[in-house]
């Protein structure tokens, strides 16, 4: 029987949600069409435009002929093909990885390799120390959070510095440790640290666990990533995951790194073992995808230059941007509100784009964020200059053209 009680409780939802749509932080579902409604696509994470490819198409065609339509079990079950292997294969050689294991989501890849090595490298009571950069993506966050535990403890890093994650390290006085950050932010684009990061982690025998969800297929020789750039995409004591659904413009993530790190998901990470396998045609877009890469590896410094063009306008309009590292940029608005307007008016003007708000985003740093592809046209720019000029005429700009770090 519905009770007192619990009509209180939706009372209490519904007072919620007045509270955020008063601060300009309620959300909703915006359905598209294929075609993105005829608007500019300056929302999306397709950085190398492979969204529509037809060879994607095919590929996810003819697994869903072949395999069928869904795994049917979890990985260690049914739900691993030979489809899947030749994925994992392709994406180690890709990445310069020794080993892979492919997930449905990035987001439980990231789930699953920070919560199985925290408890394995502390099953012997030594304790470990999970230091994570205090902008990380929210599913490295709930990964910590979710690893955190008896002898397991959570220090949050101050934005992309490397001297504040070696300090930590050094005084720590738990025996492992594992560094964790975004290769590139989602918000911002900023590239993490990546090298000073892993000397830092190396010194302190740490393993550092990077994220290259933005910056796969984007950043680094032939799109490899961050860590490659870096010149440490191969070193064992670092552990990466990917998505499959941004550069490569499928479904799926994975963890990318040494045996050892792979035997332990495998054998441990909950959000390996107990979900269902990445579907067939998901692992044959992905695969048909990495073929184009290969094939085509000047895409994602074409996404990179478009967003360089891209924030350069929105500079030379006086809105606040910071020079773009990936093919993501945000324009800082500061009042949520302002943020929720400014994103109207670009849909007004025909382009859509990202409008991040508290608690994507800390208070007082609402933006819109802006992401390119390989194969924006001039057709794209001139729209997307009109839109931010309207934005600057009729919102303007509140906040320090910086960055709060």
């Amino acid at each position: 029987m519905w009770g007192v009680r619990s009509g209180t409780a939706l009372k209490r939802l519904r007072a919620a949600a007045d509270g955020r749509a008063a601060a300009g932080l309620r959300r909703s579902l915006i359905a598209r069409s294929p075609d993105f409604d005829g608007m500019i696509d300056l929302a999306s994470n397709d950085y190398l435009g492979l969204r529509g490819h037809p060879r994607l198409a095919a590929a996810a065609i003819e697994a869903a002929r072949e395999w069928g339509t869904g795994s049917t079990g979890s990985r260690l079950v049914t739900g691993t093909t030979t489809l899947h292997e030749r994925l994992e294969t392709s994406l180690a050689d890709a990445t310069g990885a020794a080993e892979t294991l492919v997930f449905s989501s990035g987001y439980l890849a990231n789930l699953a390799v920070i919560t199985s090595l925290t408890a394995a490298l502390g099953q012997h009571g030594d304790g470990v120390l999970i230091v994570s950069d205090e902008r990380n993506h929210a599913s490295l966050i709930d990964a910590c959070r979710l690893a955190r535990g008896s002898g397991v403890r959570l220090v949050v890093a101050p934005y992309r510095d490397a001297m504040a994650v070696r300090r930590l390290l050094a005084s720590r006085a738990e025996e492992s440790a594992l560094v964790v950050s975004d290769a590139v932010f989602s918000v911002d684009g900023a590239l993490a640290p990546a090298g000073e990061l892993h000397a830092a982690a190396r010194a302190h025998d740490a393993l550092l666990v990077l994220d290259e969800a933005h910056a796969f297929g984007v950043i680094g020789p032939a799109g490899r990533g961050v860590a490659a750039a870096a010149g440490i995409g191969g070193e064992p004591d670092v552990v990466r995951t990917v998505t499959l659904s941004k550069s490569l413009a499928g479904q799926g993530g994975a963890v990318l790194g040494a045996p050892e790190v792979i035997d332990t998901v495998v054998d441990t990470g909950r959000g390996f073992i107990f979900d269902t396998g990445l579907a067939p045609p998901s692992a044959g877009a992905a695969l048909a995808a990495l073929d184009v890469l290969r094939g085509e590896p000047g895409r994602g410094e074409l996404a990179l230059t478009n967003a360089r063009r891209l924030a350069a306008i929105a500079a030379d309009l006086g809105l606040a941007v910071e020079p773009p590292s990936a093919a993501v940029l945000a324009v800082m608005l500061g009042d949520p509100r302002h943020a929720v307007e400014a994103r109207e008016i670009c849909a007004s003007t025909g382009v859509r784009v990202g409008c991040f708000r508290p608690p994507s985003v800390p208070m007082g740093q609402a933006c819109l964020r802006l992401t390119t592809r390989a194969t924006m046209t001039q057709r794209d720019f001139v729209l997307a200059t009109r839109a931010l000029t309207k934005v600057r005429d009729h919102v303007g700009v509140d906040v320090n053209p910086t960055f709060k770090q």
